[in-house]
């Protein structure tokens, strides 16, 4: 029996896949939003959830074109 087998360099299997502006732009305000609304939020909640009001207040302050790469995907 014969096993080929197929290597691919590190950089290729690293690429993000490719966004259309349009849905960039979409995702990036959602970003924004989402970090609005943390920032809105009482103690009790951000309790909840886990987060002191310096951790939700550091996350609001970051700029929307900051989203952590699994985000993108």
């Amino acid at each position: 029996m014969t096993h080929a087998t197929a290597s691919c360099p590190a950089s290729c299997s690293a690429q993000k896949p490719q966004h259309s502006l349009l849905s960039r732009l979409r995702l990036l305000w959602s970003v924004r939003r989402q970090r609005d609304q943390l920032a809105a939020l009482d103690d009790r909640a951000l309790k909840d959830i886990g987060l002191t009001r310096s951790q939700a207040e550091a996350e609001a302050r970051r700029g929307f074109w900051s989203a952590p790469d699994h985000w993108l995907r």
